[in-house]
């Protein structure tokens, strides 16, 4: 949780990681802002391990800092795991989703990291759980901010919608900044990078083509969710979020936000709820239950595990195609 408490225990273990990587530096090279050339990649949730192991094909080790099953925006960090974010040879992450991650950034060399957040044109979180506006529509075309190495603490991305990934564009354009900066550390691999991830962003195309076809003709196009992590997904395929909480799992709705969603589900005929996997139902069932909708679970993929409805990105996602055809009622 990002209470007062859980902040100050993370900047303490940040800053008693950094006391024993200081120390270590004045006896051995570590630290100097090297990393060995056989280092992993760290990068920080799942959807950012998934594309940079689709990128790298085994040329490198990928590892991930929250597990599955963990809740990404409430990732905990262990000294391990930020003195290994400081030997990694790239650490690939997105500003303003997870604290944790953003805090432990600060003791990694500047040149090691890679910062997603721009290229993935992030825009802000609707405050009342609505949709964001339809710019988003041709989002994935290119990959020209490749390299946003160096900056990634220039920009504050908190009050920024984090989901990208759920819209195959925007994705697309993610792989392909990992990609350039993959080559441009790796060149003796960067035909073999260009290649995969050639294929990569043609399966994300191919994803997109599905989706746009399925969700064409819908009856329904309020999508009630218990917390708006659906936003960039809503803008590309023609839908209007209304999130329970807004883009924080951890929001408590009040009485009165949770009777204006139940209102908009009577007047608009709404007929699904969406649940999430790894958050509280407890919003989304109140909601229906007042109301006569059913609940469904709508997987943003923050993780993967056992409980998930496919093996990776693509087979969840097209999941999640199949229950919106359902729920927002599409022929």
């Amino acid at each position: 949780m990002s209470s007062p408490p859980a902040r100050r225990t993370l900047s303490a273990v940040v800053a008693a990681t950094a006391l024993v990587l200081g120390t270590a530096a004045c006896g051995s090279d570590v630290g100097s802002g090297s990393a060995p050339a056989g280092g992993s990649v760290v990068t920080s949730f799942y959807p950012l391990q998934f594309a940079t192991q689709q990128i790298t094909g085994g040329k490198l080790p990928v590892t991930v800092l929250t597990k599955p099953g963990a809740e990404p925006h409430d990732l905990e960090l262990a000294p391990q795991d930020i003195g290994g974010m400081t030997k990694a040879r790239l650490v690939v992450y997105s500003d303003g989703f997870q604290p944790a991650v953003d805090e432990a950034v600060g003791l990694v060399d500047a040149s090691k990291v890679l910062d997603v957040a721009d290229v993935a044109k992030l825009v802000p979180a609707a405050a009342d759980g609505a949709d964001h506006e339809a710019e988003s529509a041709e989002s994935g075309e290119s990959g020209e901010s490749a390299d946003t190495s160096a900056g990634h603490d220039e920009h504050d991305h908190g009050a920024d919608d984090p989901h990208f990934w759920l819209d195959p564009s925007r994705y697309a354009a993610v792989a392909q900044a990992i990609s350039a900066r993959l080559s441009k550390d790796d060149p003796a691999n960067a035909a073999t990078y260009a290649k995969n991830t050639a294929q990569f962003v043609e399966k994300l195309s191919a994803l997109d083509d599905e989706m746009r076809v399925g969700l064409r003709q819908c009856r329904i196009k309020e999508l009630v969710t218990s917390h708006a992590a659906f936003g960039y997904l809503a803008s590309r395929y023609g839908f209007q979020q209304r999130g329970i909480t807004g883009v924080s799992p951890e929001a408590e709705p009040s009485a009165a936000a949770l009777k204006a969603v139940g209102d908009l589900v009577r007047s608009t005929g709404v007929t699904t709820i969406y649940q999430e996997t790894l958050v509280e139902p407890h919003f989304a069932q109140t909601v229906a239950s007042s109301t006569g909708a059913e609940v469904k679970t709508l997987d943003p993929i923050e993780g993967i595990t056992t409980e998930s409805a496919g093996a990776d990105y693509f087979e969840v996602m097209r999941s999640n195609l199949a229950t919106l055809r359902v729920g927002q009622e599409c022929s």
